[in-house]
Parts: C-alpha cells; structure tokens; sequence
C-alpha cells in the first residue's frame, strides 16, 4: 500500500468513510493502485487514521459493491482484478438519497404520488366501514404471507385482462409495494452477485441491491431503452436485471420489441432473473398500453411487480408479484420469514374495490385526467420558461423530463425549489455513471389544470438561470 496515502480531513464535510472511499477510487484512476494491488487491512488502516474499525470496514463495503475491491478473506482485500487501467467514473453515491426520499407531503411537482384530490375517498371510506362489520374473529389471526386469496384473484384477473399475464391466483404474493417485491427480490442474491440496473434509472431499486450486497451493473438506457448488448458485454453473468421496460423510470421511453427478445434470450441462456417493475404502465395516452414483459416470457425467468401506490394511494403499501414457479415457494418462505404477512383489512378493502368495478373505472377517469394535466403543465412550463426549455413528452407515465439551457446544475435547482414549497426530483441523481445530465423530473398528477401556469411561473422564479 506504499503506493497509497489515505489521510481523512476533518474540516471536510464529507464522512471519513467516503474520503477514505474516495481516495481508493482516485488512486485506481491514477494508476497508484493496479488491479491486484492489495489494500492495508481495516484494523491497521484505522489504527493509522485514528478511526474506529466499522467506519474503515463502511468505506471498504461501499467500494467491495461497487466492484472497485474484493475481500479474499485471510489473504485480504485487493484492488479488483476485473478493472481496466483506466476505469469508468465511479458509482454516484447515495447522497442523493434524502434529496429525493425525505420530502414528504403532496407537494407540487413531486415524482410517484397519483392525483390524491380525485381520489375516492368517501367510496373508500364505505366500502372501508363494510369490510370492518363484515369482519370475524379469524380476520385477528395471522394473515396468508402470499396475500389474502381474494384479493391474489383480483389481480390475477386483472392481469390476465390488462396485462396479457396469463397467471393464477396461486401464482400471486402480495407484497408491500415495490420495495416489497425488491425486498423478496433480493432474497435470491448472494453477496457479491452482479445484478444489472438502468442507468439512469429508479434511485431506490439502486439502493435496494446495494443494501442486499449485490454488486451493481449500471447498464446505459437510450432512446429504446435497456441496452442489452451494453449488459451483456458488461456483466454477461448478473443473477438478476432490474428493468421498467413498459416506461423507464427516468427518461420515460419503452423498451423496444427486439431489446425484450434480446433480454429474455440472455436470461434463458444465463440462467439470469428478471425483476419487472411495471410501475405506472396504467397510464399511457397514446395508444394501446403495452403488453408486460412477462406476457413474452416462455422461458419463466421474469419476476413481474406491479403496485397499488401509483394507481390507488401510495400509504396504501400494498403491491403484488407474480415470479416464475420454481421461486415461487422459496419467496413465500422469504415474506412469512420477513414479514409475517401483510394487514388483511386494506388486502380486503382493495379486493371489493377491484372486485365491484371501481378498480377499472378509477384507472379510465385518472387516464383522461392525467392526459388534461400533462398537457396543461406542458403548456404553462413552455410559456413560463420561453425557448430555454426542452420538455420530453413520452408515451406515458406520470411525469416530465425537463432540461434547460443556461440554468445551474440540477441538484442546485431542486435545492431552490424546495426552499419555494416545490418537489421536482434531479434528474442526475439517478444515472450511477453520469450519463443522463442534468435535468428536472416533475410529476403532474398532482398540479390542476387551473393551478398550472401560477406553478410553472413559481418554479421559473425558484431556481433562476
């Protein structure tokens, strides 16, 4: 480790563990360190740096996952022999994180939250006090941990109708929303385990694998979507891909016809795992919705995940999967183990919604409602912002991409528009090797029509040029 000298500065902001972790990555792009280089062990390092072990054993955890190091146990950890000379710009790290995750509220602009005023709430509360008279002593009881089955029969005709998922209820677990179905997801990875992500992509299925100690394979996403010879070439023998195939969760386009062949070929050929998160495929104004992933899975090696969050109300923390037979056992096991089940009333209370009808019509009236509001944002962002705006209106989805000329970086803009009462999301914060630029991910559901253009006008004034 002569080659190296890790000091930490305590007038930093930065933790110690990311200094630490940053200095490894700059010596690999120097050169300093080569690939089978090895590093001081964490107890000697922290002796050095006068740390405790566990910040040292943090800042080693977070480049073992990166695959920039690995541990060979007594040998210790060296610099990974799978990297180039000259590497690719490290992962982002999760700072991004609380820009994102710890607004809460409906504020104007904020990504994922469907239009929370039209939703119907005196139709929820009746059917709500219903379900609670018709309710017997066995509801007390521990609940099914693959879902009640009721509601799994819901779905499963749902899926068969909208989705083209020719599945069973038994095929069904009930999860608690998406991060449910990673959470079950990520029971079937090692540490270690390549797992490919979009890149840009869905910040909290990042961080899910991260936690479960994968190994991340950020694998590019242009205008048809994953690019799965990229994939390939980069991670031929990831255990598991992390795809939104039907409106990709940052930049908004569909995965192509050939790029699914192309997927579903390298899972059968690989033995891989495709997680599908199907998250507001409900949502499309122009055309048909397309066909799930799923639908062309003859080789049964797609997890499909859908979530009640984006269609119904996200506090819900209700959602679904429906894996391939041979997981199906051991992620039951995995939700009775982890979680015990899930509440039975709300399982019920979605089951009579879906059951009676209203589920379908409450997707038809939020479909025309959204197509009203996206055009009317559209609208008051191109007057608001004159020609220093490029907004992307994709097929569907429930958001817009927004990039603008001459303006500051896009972290900085969501600094100010927070500080304004406004919640759009950056769109750098998304991408792991700072491919998608910067940018503003603004979600419409939630901006009337009427308050359009007052909005459009308050965030221009936020964040400046």
């Amino acid at each position: 480790m002569s080659k190296l000298s890790i000091g930490v500065d305590r007038a930093d902001a930065r933790p110690a563990f990311r200094q630490i972790a940053d200095r490894v990555r700059e010596a690999v792009a120097a050169g300093l360190l080569a690939p089978g280089d090895r590093l001081p062990a964490a107890r000697v390092l922290a002796a050095q740096l006068g740390l405790a072990r566990g910040t040292v054993d943090t800042a080693y955890a977070l480049l073992a996952g990166e695959g920039f190091i690995e541990g060979r146990g007594a040998a210790g950890t060296i610099v990974s022999p799978l990297l180039s000379p000259a590497p690719p710009p490290p992962l982002s790290e999760p700072a991004a994180l609380p820009e994102i995750g710890q607004v809460t509220g409906a504020l104007p602009f904020r990504m994922g939250l469907p239009a929370l005023d039209a939703f119907p709430r005196t139709l929820w509360s009746r059917l709500t006090a219903r379900t609670v008279r018709r309710g017997g002593v066995a509801e007390l009881a521990y609940p099914d941990p693959a879902g009640l089955p009721e509601l799994r029969e819901s779905i499963a005709a749902y899926l068969r109708v909208a989705r083209g998922i020719a599945c069973t209820p038994e095929q069904i677990i009930v999860t608690a929303g998406f991060q449910g179905a990673l959470a079950l997801a990520a029971t079937l990875l090692q540490p270690g385990d390549p797992v490919w992500v979009e890149d840009p992509g869905y910040f909290l299925a990042h961080e899910a694998m991260r936690v479960a100690g994968a190994r991340l394979a950020p694998v590019p996403v242009d205008s048809t979507g994953l690019d799965v010879a990229a994939g390939i070439a980069m991670e031929p023998a990831a255990r598991l891909a992390v795809v939104t195939p039907t409106h990709q969760a940052t930049l908004g386009v569909a995965l192509s016809l050939p790029r699914r062949l192309a997927l579903l070929d390298w899972a059968a050929r690989h033995g891989g795992w495709i997680l599908e998160d199907d998250y507001d495929s409900e949502f499309r104004y122009t055309g048909r919705p397309l066909p799930a992933l799923k639908s062309l899975d003859r080789a049964d090696r797609v997890l499909y995940a859908g979530s009640f969050s984006k269609v119904l109300f996200p506090a819900l923390r209700l959602g679904y999967l429906v894996p391939p037979a041979a997981l199906h056992a051991p992620l039951v096991t995995a939700s009775r183990v982890l979680l015990g089940g899930l509440p039975a009333l709300e399982q019920r209370i979605v089951a009579g919604f879906m059951h009676e009808g209203h589920f379908a019509r409450h997707i038809r009236r939020m479909r025309s409602l959204y197509a009203s509001r996206r055009a009317a944002l559209a609208r008051a962002l191109a007057a608001a912002f004159g020609d220093r705006l490029t907004l992307t209106l994709q097929a569907g989805g429930m958001h817009l991409l927004a990039r603008l000329a001459d303006a500051p970086p896009d972290r900085e803009m969501v600094a100010r528009a927070q500080a304004a009462g406004l919640a759009p999301s950056p769109v750098s914060a998304m991408s792991l090797r700072e491919r998608a630029g910067d940018g503003l991910l603004l979600g419409f559901t939630n901006v009337a029509e009427a308050a359009a253009p007052a909005l459009a006008a308050r965030l221009a004034a936020a964040i400046g040029g």
